[in-house]
């Protein structure tokens, strides 16, 4: 149904902005918890992507497309399946991929239906509709809409090489943040004071003294570090 909401119609774009507007909170709540966002913050950020995509989504359809014009088009296919990628989140990247792909092909199995049955064969022959040609297509027919699609095209694009390394930098920065915190949190609780050991990594990052006390707490933060990870 994605191709169509660009309906003069208007019920495709009702439907499809009220399942959107449902599912997409949904598919971000754990994008958002690698924030260390509250529920109460997520419940309060879902509710306003539902509010804009039920109801500003729709609105800017209505007002700023044309039915068969660049939705209507292999690169809508492409940015609709690129926006399933980065909606997805996990470190799974084979099944993020995956979702993508199933996205497209349910978008180009649209516009090769579209485009199949602008062709009606009959007793008398075989009848073309003026339609045929306008959804499996690069281009449309204004030039705003061409650097339009294409402009979001090329922005999706590097959103989606580039967002992998941005979230593993920024969960290996939390990491640390959260390994730095444990340990403190225990050795002040045993009395301990840690010394930095630059040349081991983040599991070694800390030399105790070898009494009792040292060696549970060494194996209290191990631990802990287990379950937060």
């Amino acid at each position: 149904m994605l191709p169509d909401i660009d309906s003069d119609s208007g019920r495709p774009v009702r439907e499809s902005m009220a399942f959107a507007a449902a599912i997409v909170p949904m598919m971000l709540v754990d994008r958002l918890r690698m924030f260390d966002l509250s529920t109460e913050m997520i419940v309060l950020l879902g509710a306003i992507l539902y509010l804009l995509i039920r109801f500003g989504g729709a609105t800017l359809l209505r007002k700023f497309t044309v039915h068969r014009g660049m939705f209507h088009s292999i690169p809508a296919a492409v940015i609709a399946a690129e926006v399933a990628f980065l909606l997805a989140s996990g470190d799974n990247m084979n099944l993020r991929i995956y979702k993508a792909g199933g996205v497209f092909v349910g978008y180009m199995s649209h516009l090769i239906l579209d485009e199949i049955y602008s062709v009606k064969l009959s007793v008398r022959g075989v009848r073309i509709k003026s339609s045929l040609g306008s959804a499996v297509k690069l281009f449309g027919r204004g030039w705003i809409p061409n650097i339009s699609a294409y402009a979001k095209l090329a922005l999706l694009t590097m959103l989606v090489v580039q967002e992998p390394n941005w979230m593993q930098d920024y969960q290996q920065q939390q990491r640390s943040i959260h390994e730095e915190t444990i340990t403190a949190e225990v050795l002040e609780q045993k009395g301990l004071v840690a010394v930095s050991k630059e040349s081991q990594g983040a599991d070694d990052a800390y030399e105790f003294e070898t009494d009792k006390t040292a060696e549970k707490a060494k194996h209290e933060i191990s631990s802990l570090l287990k379950k937060w990870r």
